[in-house]
């Protein structure tokens, strides 16, 4: 089980989050138990800042497909892998297991 730290995210979003990432626990930035993962809304968020706050841990963003100055700017900050919304929707648990060691 990884711990998850959703910034940016909307609520709405992150009970689909929650629910794609089953056995994995999602935080908020008030959290006191050190990520394994950021996940974020590039939209929501300014890259370059969330890259600096987490410079050793993995970071996963995403955006609308339509937003490509976004994902350009989040891969520019350093993202490990940065997608568009609709394949985190569909491809989850395959990014979070490529960007997280196993964690028992």
């Amino acid at each position: 089980m990884a711990t998850i730290l959703v910034v940016g995210v909307d609520v709405f979003f992150r009970g689909k989050l929650e629910a794609l990432l089953p056995g994995h626990h999602l935080i908020s930035t008030d959290h006191i138990d050190p990520p394994d993962l950021v996940i974020c809304d590039i939209a929501r968020v300014e890259p370059e800042d969330v890259a600096d706050a987490y410079p050793e841990i993995p970071i996963l963003g995403y955006a609308n497909h339509t937003d490509t100055a976004g994902l350009r700017r989040a891969h520019t900050a350093g993202f490990d892998q940065v997608v568009v919304k609709a394949a985190l929707n569909e491809r989850a648990k395959e990014l979070v297991d490529g960007l997280v060691p196993s964690v028992d």
